[in-house]
């Protein structure tokens, strides 16, 4: 079968060009690795920012999305695509479990935690190392732990975490966070929140669970130890795109270039949500996206 349009990914972006697409009479697939639809939100814990939602968690904002795809009939398969065949008129994704035909594809792969690369993260990672504190963070109840961030991610670990933990040691390699700044107000003024500037984490220490981490000061070059018992990395995202062959062109993060309009530089071929260069990577630009590269899709159709 070649369908109208083939949307990769199943994250917030993905699900509402699934939506818009289906009601726009297109015949449409979404073809998603996981076998849970919802993409990064699944592991937000209250999305505060989102119009006419406030409050509501990423797992029932995912399952909100995913019932009004079901509602509309959308077709979904589960499929990792590791290269993208232009055939001109069409385009052929290629996956492990066979390959599917579109004349449109809409990329909306999303993007994923970025690692430290320090000693001891990969070693530890799920015995005290986590880059999600909503999935992990009620391990902690009454103990030591610290975020590495500056961003609004970070922040909001921070905050998450020092509702149940003894001590959240906050730790930037800035002089100044990133986040917003009702965030920053925020965390400074929590006391279980340590805030420490200027300083990156060596290392994380521990046997068979987590027990240290090694931070040093940017500026004079000093070392200490701190004992905790968790790390919840914030650090960013970056792009899931590794392992695609045949993608638009990308810039020098990894990103696929794309305007509002979601269209790259491979006719037939649009980026939307967080894998496409943009200001601002939040629910709300995702979901517009969706919007938009079906409104781009359904003009290229047309041509």
């Amino acid at each position: 079968m070649i369908y109208d349009v083939i949307v990769v990914g199943a994250g917030p972006a993905g699900l509402a060009a699934a939506i818009y697409g289906k009601r726009a009479g297109m015949n449409l697939l979404v073809l998603d690795s996981s076998s849970i639809t919802g993409g990064q939100i699944l592991s937000t814990y209250e999305i505060d920012n989102y119009p006419g939602m406030p409050g509501v968690s990423g797992e029932e904002l995912a399952q909100s999305l995913r019932a009004h795809c079901d509602k509309l009939g959308v077709e979904f398969a589960r499929g990792k695509v590791t290269s993208i065949v232009d055939k001109g008129a069409t385009k052929e994704l290629v996956t492990k479990k066979g390959n599917f035909e579109g004349k449109a594809i809409i990329l909306a792969t999303g993007a994923s935690n970025r690692s430290l690369g320090c000693p001891g993260e990969d070693e530890l990672s799920g015995v005290g190392v986590s880059y999600c504190a909503t999935c992990d963070g009620a391990f902690f109840k009454d103990k030591v732990v610290a975020v590495v961030g500056g961003g609004d991610v970070a922040l909001e670990d921070a905050l998450y975490l020092a509702r149940f933990c003894e001590k959240v040691y906050l730790i930037h390699r800035r002089d100044e966070f990133r986040g917003a700044v009702i965030l920053q107000e925020q965390v400074k003024a929590s006391d279980k929140i340590q805030i420490v500037f200027d300083s990156t984490v060596e290392a994380i220490n521990g046997t068979e669970k987590v027990e240290s981490i090694l931070i040093k000061n940017k500026n004079d070059g000093t070392e200490k130890t701190i004992g905790l018992d968790g790390v919840f990395i914030a650090v960013g995202n970056v792009p899931n795109v590794n392992g695609i062959a045949g993608l638009p062109k990308q810039d020098e993060a990894g990103y696929i270039i794309a305007g509002e309009n979601c269209e790259t530089s491979i006719p037939g071929i649009f980026a939307a949500g967080d894998v496409r260069t943009k200001q601002l990577r939040q629910v709300i630009t995702a979901t517009a996206d969706g919007a938009n590269a079906i409104t781009s899709v359904d003009r290229y159709l047309q041509k």
